[in-house]
């Protein structure tokens, strides 16, 4: 079987692969970060969106030898070590942008990557055009929007810190 060597989380992981085996799987089931999720197995839903090479893929559209050498992050990787969450996470809990919660690992990890690609700034209409790919089945993506709002505005530096969602 093939070797494969990817970094996932800042951290080395070399492993036996077969050649059809999904980047999601190996995830999963050989290095244990079940965060990632998979909804579908069709490549539409995006619960299993990860970063690689900072770009959100699908990880069940990829093979994990296809990923040899690249640089993952997951779910499990963006908060800080100290437990303070990624500004994304931050906001989708203030915001109440999950209600189920199977959506939403790669909702976030779609959300960071969207936002990144738009350092000026996104209006409603575009963050709900850029989520495009991600399914959720519960909230109606009304709060997901808000929160990817608010979000942005500290990732790129804005504000300083998430503001705080107001009572509706």
């Amino acid at each position: 079987m093939p070797q494969v060597t990817l970094t996932v989380n800042d951290t080395k992981h070399t492993v036996e692969v077969e050649a059809r085996t999904l980047l999601v799987e190996t995830l999963r089931e050989q290095l244990r970060l079940t965060g990632t999720h998979v909804g579908c197995d069709t490549s539409q839903c995006g619960a299993c969106v990860v970063h690689m090479g900072g770009d959100s893929v699908k990880s069940c559209t990829i093979l994990s030898v296809q990923c040899d050498g690249s640089d993952i992050t997951t779910i499990e990787g963006l908060a800080a070590a100290d437990g303070t969450l990624h500004p994304m996470q931050e906001a989708f809990r203030e915001y109440h942008a999950l209600q189920c919660g199977f959506c939403t690992p790669g909702m976030v990890m779609s959300a960071i990557d969207l936002v990144n690609k738009h350092p000026d700034g996104m209006s409603e209409k575009e963050i709900r055009e850029g989520l495009e790919g991600n399914l959720c089945r519960c909230t109606g993506y009304h709060n997901i929007v808000k929160a990817i709002a608010a979000a942005q505005d500290v990732m790129q530096g804005r504000v300083p810190e998430l503001v705080r969602a107001a009572a509706e």
